[in-house]
C-alpha cells in the first residue's frame, strides 16, 4: 500500500511529478473476501486488499506520439517518482503509438472524491448457515459439496492531464457449487454471479444439485454424433463471451475474424440469423451495472488507452439478427469507418418472443441431451469463429420431454455465430455466470437455446 495517501493523492501527485506531453493515471483500489469448502466442511477463509497504480505517458514527437505504459503494485510515496520516470521512458522507447488521439478532456465527475469501496465477511451472513446446512443434508445424503464464494469490490481512480478526474466502483461476487456421489462417479455443477450476494439462495442450489445427481444414478453410453440438444443460460454464455471477445472491428477490417468481409470491410449491417435475436451490452443494466466510461489499463485491438474517460453507451451489436456493431476505439472506428462502440464489461443475448427455461425447452426434445456447462474452450477457425471444447459436470439423456439419466462427456465443435441462426428454441433471457469465463467476465444475462444437431465430435473421457 502506498502508505497514508489516498488514491486520489496518488493521482495527483503522479501527475503534478509527470513532464511528459499527456498523462494518464489510474488508481485500482481491490477488496475481496472468499470462502472455500471440500468435503462437507469449509477449509479456508480470508480477505484481502491490494492497490495498483498505472501511469500512462504521452510524447509528441515530429513523427507522432508515443506513449508508454508502465503499472506496479505496493507503491510507496517515494515510488512514484520512478513509476512515472519509467511510464515516461516507455513512451520514448516506444516511438508513435498507432492509435494517438487527443486525450479524453474533463473535469471531476460525480463521486470522485468518495473513499474506495469495501467488502467484509459481513457479505456472507446469510449464506455461511445455509451452507452449513447443505453440509449436514449432504452427510445424510452420502454426498460431497465443493465450491467457492467470493465478494469483492474494486474502485478504479482516473485521473489525466487534461483534467479529467473519474471514479468508478464495481462490486463483484459469484459462488459455485460442485456436486459428487460419495464414490465420486457422479458430479453435477451450479454457479451464480451476484452483485451484493444477497439474491444467492444455497437451498435451492443445493437442491439442484441432488435433483442432478438423482437423474445421473443412471448411465448410458452414446457414440459422438450429432444431437438435439438443449443448452441452459451458463453453457450458452460459455459460447457468446467468446463470441463478444472476438468482436474486434480492426480485426474484422483486417479479414482476420467471423466478422470480417472481402476487401478490408466487415459484416456490420449484415444479417447473421433468421431469428430475432439480439446481443446487447448497457452498462446501466439492472443487476449487470458496469463501468459507464473507459477504465483502458492498456492498448489492443479492441481498446485504447488513449480513450481512457470516454463515455460507454448502451449498444446492439447483434440486433434483430443483424449485425450492428464491432468493438471500437477512437482509432479503430478512423479506420473501419464504423461508429465508435466501446467495449461493455457486460453481455447479454435476447430472443424477441421467447420464454421458459430450460425445462420447457426439453420438454420438446424427443431424444437428444441436456448440457450443464462447457470449459476449455479455444478457437479452432478465427474466420468461422469455430470452437472446440469440452462438456463437464453433467451430460444428461432426454427421452421423450423427461431426463432419464446420465451420458459421457464429449469433445464439441460449433461455432456460436452458427448456433445463433440455427437454433429452433429458445427461453427467457435471464442473468447467468459462465463456468468457463465468469472469473473474468460475471456479468451475464442469457436465455436456454435448443439447437437440434450440436455437434459433439467425439466421446471425451474427461470427468
Amino acid at each position: 500500500m502506498s502508505g497514508t495517501m489516498t488514491p486520489q493523492e496518488i493521482v495527483e501527485r503522479c501527475l503534478e511529478l509527470s513532464k511528459a506531453s499527456g498523462t494518464l493515471v489510474l488508481v485500482d483500489e481491490a477488496s475481496t473476501a472468499n470462502l472455500r469448502w471440500a468435503t462437507n466442511a469449509l477449509t479456508t477463509n480470508g480477505v484481502t486488499r491490494g492497490r495498483s497504480v498505472t501511469v500512462i505517458a504521452t510524447v509528441d514527437g515530429a513523427s507522432g506520439t508515443a506513449s508508454g505504459v508502465v503499472a506496479r503494485s505496493a507503491v510507496t510515496p517515494e515510488g512514484l517518482e520512478p513509476l512515472v520516470r519509467a511510464a515516461e521512458q516507455a513512451a520514448r522507447d516506444n516511438g508513435p503509438a498507432e492509435d494517438a488521439q487527443p486525450l479524453v478532456p474533463g473535469d471531476a465527475r460525480p463521486g470522485w472524491s468518495d473513499a474506495p469501496g469495501e467488502t467484509s465477511p459481513d457479505v456472507f451472513a446469510h449464506i455461511a448457515p445455509a451452507l452449513g446446512d447443505a453440509f449436514s443434508r449432504a452427510d445424510d445424503e452420502r454426498r460431497l459439496l465443493y465450491g467457492y464464494l467470493e465478494h469483492g469490490v474494486r474502485t478504479t481512480y482516473l485521473g489525466s492531464s487534461t483534467g479529467l478526474r473519474a471514479r468508478h466502483e464495481q462490486p463483484t461476487g459469484h459462488i459455485g457449487i460442485t456436486g459428487k456421489s460419495a464414490d465420486k462417479t457422479r458430479s453435477a455443477w451450479v454457479g451464480q454471479s451476484s452483485r451484493d450476494l444477497t439474491d444467492v439462495d444455497v437451498t435451492a442450489l443445493d437442491a439442484e444439485l441432488t435433483k442432478r445427481l438423482g437423474w445421473a444414478q443412471r448411465t448410458v453410453e452414446l457414440p459422438a454424433g450429432r444431437y438435439d440438444t438443449v443448452l441452459p443460460p451458463t453453457a450458452v454464455a460459455d459460447l457468446m463471451i467468446y463470441a463478444y471477445w472476438t468482436m474486434s472491428g480492426r480485426d474484422a477490417a483486417d479479414g482476420r475474424s467471423v466478422y470480417s468481409a472481402p476487401g478490408g470491410a466487415t459484416r456490420v449491417g449484415e444479417r447473421l440469423s433468421k431469428h430475432p435475436v439480439s446481443l446487447w451490452s448497457d452498462p446501466a443494466a439492472p443487476g449487470l451495472e458496469c463501468a459507464p466510461a473507459v477504465y483502458a489499463h492498456a492498448s489492443s485491438a479492441e481498446s485504447s488507452v488513449f480513450d481512457n474517460g470516454l463515455p460507454v453507451a448502451p449498444t446492439s451489436w447483434i440486433e434483430d439478427g443483424t449485425l450492428r456493431a464491432l468493438l471500437q476505439s477512437r482509432h479503430s472506428a478512423g479506420l473501419t469507418g464504423l461508429p465508435v462502440t466501446p467495449a461493455v464489461d457486460n453481455l447479454g443475448l435476447t430472443v424477441d418472443g421467447a420464454t421458459g427455461g430450460v425445462e420447457e425447452l426439453a420438454a420438446g426434445v424427443e431424444r437428444g441431451l441436456l448440457l450443464t456447462c462447457l470449459w476449455y474452450i479455444r478457437a479452432v477457425d478465427p474466420q468461422t469463429l469455430l470452437l472446440t471444447g469440452l462438456t463437464r459436470d453433467g451430460v444428461y439423456l432426454v427421452e421423450n420431454g423427461e431426463v432419464t439419466g446420465a451420458v459421457n462427456n464429449y469433445r464439441f465443435n460449433e461455432s456460436p455465430i452458427a448456433l445463433l441462426d440455427r437454433f429452433t428454441a429458445a427461453g427467457a433471457t435471464v442473468p447467468t455466470f459462465s463456468r468457463e469465463w465468469g472469473d473474468y467476465f460475471p456479468r451475464t444475462a442469457m436465455p436456454a437455446l435448443r439447437v437440434p444437431d450440436f455437434n459433439m465430435s467425439s466421446v471425451s473421457q474427461a470427468s
